[in-house]
C-alpha cells in the first residue's frame, strides 16, 4: 500500500540580504546624533565662554579648565568612530577647530633662548621640608631673581642661608614671601588692598640690573575655595586682582614683571585687567600650557610670570619637581 506524505512542504528560506550602499549611508547620518548635540555644546562653550554667567563665578571656573575641553573633543571623535556615525564626525570638526584656534599656537615653541634677565617664581609650600633639594632645584636653574612664596618661619630661614652666597640681595615680601636678587634690590612697598597690607597682595621692588631697573611685583594672592555654599569661592583672589591691576596702571617704570602664585588661571576673565596690561611669558615663548598645580599631575597653570614694557620674554619653561606640590616656573627676558 502506498503510504501518502502528508508533512507540509518546506520552504527554504532566504539568505538575509545586506543593505544596499545607499541605506549603509543612510544609517551613517542617522546614527550618533548625540554625539553630534555634545559637538556642538562643546564649541559654543568654548568659543563663547565670556558669555556664560558668572553668578557664584561659574564663567570664571569654567574658563580654568577651558583648555582641557581638548581632551573633550578627542573623546566624541572616538565615540564618533565607534558609533561609525558620519554626523558626529562631522561635528566633532566644530569643536576641534575651535579649540585649535584658541590653542594650537601654545604647542608650537616660542623660545628664541637666553635673554638677559633670568628669573624664577616657586611656591615652596609650606609642608615642604626637603629644603636641600628644593634649594638644588632653584640654583641650578641659574636665575637671576627668585621669588618664593608660602614660606613658613623655619623654611624662611633655611632659604636666606641656603641661596646667600649666590644671591646677597633679599627683600621680604608678606609673611611667607621673599625675593632673593643678583643685583641690588630696592623696596618698594607693598600693594595695598581696602587700605590694608596682607597675605593676599603683593609687594613691589625694583631691581637693578645692569642695563637697568625693573619694577618687580612678586607675591601670593588669596586662595580659592569651591563650596556648595559660595561656587567657585574666588572674591578674594579677585579683589586682590583689582588692586594688583590698579598699581600696574601707575608704574612708573619703564620694565615691569610680576612673579608669583596667583591662584588662578589666566584663561579665567578675573585676571583680565592683569593680562591687558601685561604678557604672560609662557604664552609668549614657552611651549605647551605649562600647567604647576598639582605638581604629582598637573591641571592647571596658577603659577606665573608675566611682563610689560620694554621687556620681551625670550623662553619659558619649568624647573624641575622640587617637595613642593606646585612646579617652579621659569622665564628669560631680554632687557
Amino acid at each position: 500500500m502506498t503510504q501518502v506524505d502528508t508533512r507540509a512542504p518546506v520552504r527554504a528560506r532566504k539568505a538575509p540580504q545586506p543593505s544596499s550602499p545607499p541605506a549603509r549611508r543612510k544609517n551613517r547620518w542617522r546614527r550618533g546624533r548625540i554625539l553630534a548635540g555634545l559637538a556642538v555644546l562643546t564649541a559654543l562653550v568654548t568659543a563663547g565662554h565670556s558669555l556664560l554667567p558668572d553668578g557664584g563665578n561659574l564663567g570664571g571656573f569654567v574658563e580654568t579648565f577651558l583648555p582641557w575641553s581638548g581632551l573633550l573633543v578627542l573623546a566624541l571623535l572616538l565615540g564618533a568612530l565607534l558609533r561609525r556615525s558620519a554626523t558626529a564626525l562631522v561635528a566633532t570638526a566644530l569643536p576641534g577647530a575651535v579649540w585649535l584656534a584658541m590653542y594650537g599656537g601654545a604647542l608650537a615653541d616660542g623660545s628664541s633662548g637666553k635673554g638677559d634677565l633670568t628669573v624664577v617664581s616657586h611656591n615652596v609650600a609650606a609642608a615642604n621640608v626637603d629644603y636641600a633639594g628644593t634649594l638644588k632645584v632653584l640654583k641650578d636653574s641659574g636665575a637671576d631673581l627668585i621669588a618664593l612664596q608660602e614660606m613658613e618661619s623655619a623654611a624662611l630661614g633655611e632659604y636666606r642661608r641656603g641661596l646667600a652666597s649666590a644671591y646677597p640681595y633679599y627683600l621680604g615680601g608678606s609673611t611667607t614671601d621673599g625675593l632673593w636678587s643678583k643685583y641690588p634690590i630696592v623696596p618698594g612697598g607693598f600693594v595695598e588692598k581696602d587700605g590694608i597690607q596682607h597675605i593676599g597682595t603683593a609687594a613691589r621692588a625694583v631691581v637693578e640690573t645692569p642695563k637697568g631697573r625693573v619694577a618687580v611685583y612678586y607675591g601670593h594672592l588669596d586662595s580659592v575655595r569651591v563650596t556648595p555654599r559660595s561656587g567657585f569661592g574666588a572674591d578674594p583672589r579677585n579683589e586682590s586682582v583689582k588692586a594688583l591691576s590698579a598699581a600696574l596702571r601707575s608704574e612708573p617704570e619703564e620694565r615691569v614683571l610680576l612673579m608669583g602664585d596667583l591662584n588662578g588661571s589666566l584663561t579665567d576673565r578675573a585676571f583680565d585687567p592683569l593680562t591687558e596690561q601685561l604678557t604672560s611669558a609662557q604664552e609668549t615663548a614657552g611651549q605647551g600650557f605649562g600647567f604647576t598645580f598639582p605638581a604629582a599631575f598637573p591641571m592647571v597653570r596658577i603659577d606665573h610670570v608675566l611682563s610689560g614694557g620694554k621687556l620681551t620674554a625670550t623662553d619659558s619653561w619649568l624647573l624641575p619637581r622640587s617637595g613642593s606640590d606646585h612646579r617652579a616656573v621659569a622665564a628669560s627676558f631680554k632687557l
